[in-house]
């Protein structure tokens, strides 16, 4: 059986269609699927168009959480109520196509030695800030961990069920589904695709968004922004080392330097790399914190299975 997670979050005007695509790229290899919609926190009526497609086919489960969570949380919902031989991830505003998930099922069948089929983004029909934005964060995130072949990647994938248990074994509330999911080992794979833009409605990961996202993704799979910080730190200390020493000649020499606004300048930079090291400190604290607290990733409301 396959289990399809799909989370979704405000989706009242797409829910008909993500259905309606969904189960027929399903039924076109197969009947033995269940399909889990996992219900963020809506406020909308997307609960009540979800429920009315389960009364039509009893496939469709739905994980409603008691409110926003957020995209990796409801993505962990769903996977802990998955029950299929192999699992599969799907964002549910239709930009990631449905139908590629039999070309994915397929790949991942014809090698037993593989666990992984993820879907890479060979373009994206989105807007120019928002690709560059991509664009630049997965080029930093493959770098850092080490992962070229995670560029370009999201959750858009199929795995077998000893993947989503080992996955489920993360326990960080920070979550990045992509790292874990290549953090986790595996043998992976991929087929390309061209992301769409969406079909219907507002965007729903805005910027800031995809920011947050972002930096729970490099402060949760990197020391780079400490080690920047050190090395900066030390590139600081020799420069005023050597503003010392140049003082200390010059007026040795009796040519004292003369006028503030060097020294000004001086104090106002390192003052402000200070607090951007307060800053980049705070946030490792605050993750430090979220983890102490040990609160609920998510809280299903009702589970309809």
């Amino acid at each position: 059986m396959i289990s399809l997670v799909i989370p979704i979050y405000n989706e009242e005007v797409l829910i008909d269609e993500l259905i309606n695509r969904t189960l027929k790229a399903l039924k076109s290899f197969g009947n033995d699927f269940e399909i889990i919609i996992v219900d963020d926190g809506s406020s909308d009526n997307s609960i009540i168009k979800l429920l009315k497609h389960r009364k039509q086919d009893d496939r469709i489960k739905i994980v409603q959480l008691s409110r926003n969570y957020g995209h990796q949380a409801a993505y962990t919902a769903g996977l802990t109520v998955a029950k299929g031989k192999f699992v599969a991830m799907m964002d549910g505003d239709l930009q990631d196509p449905p139908e590629l998930i039999e070309v994915m099922y397929k790949k991942l069948i014809s090698n037993e030695n593989t666990d992984i089929i993820y879907a890479k983004r060979k373009s994206r029909k989105e807007k120019m800030l928002r690709r560059f934005l991509m664009k630049m964060f997965h080029k930093i995130f493959s770098k850092i961990t080490r992962g070229s072949s995670i560029e370009n990647v999201g959750n858009f994938s199929i795995f077998r069920d000893y993947v989503k248990d080992a996955i489920l074994i993360y326990s960080e509330k920070n979550r990045y589904l992509p790292g874990i999911r290549f953090h986790a080992g595996f043998s992976q794979d991929y087929i390309l695709f061209d992301r769409d833009e969406r079909i219907a409605g507002s965007t729903k990961m805005s910027i800031s968004k995809l920011i947050s996202l972002a930096l729970d993704a490099l402060f949760s799979f990197s020391n780079l922004p400490l080690r920047t910080m050190l090395f900066i730190g030390f590139v600081g200390l020799f420069i005023s080392l050597v503003g010392v020493i140049y003082v200390i000649l010059s007026k040795l020499m009796g040519v004292a330097p003369f006028g503030w606004s060097s020294t000004l300048f001086f104090i106002f930079f390192f003052s402000s790399l200070q607090i951007m090291f307060l800053g980049l400190l705070g946030e490792y604290i605050y993750r430090i914190y979220k983890e102490v607290q040990n609160r609920p990733l998510f809280i299903i409301k009702h589970f309809h299975e």
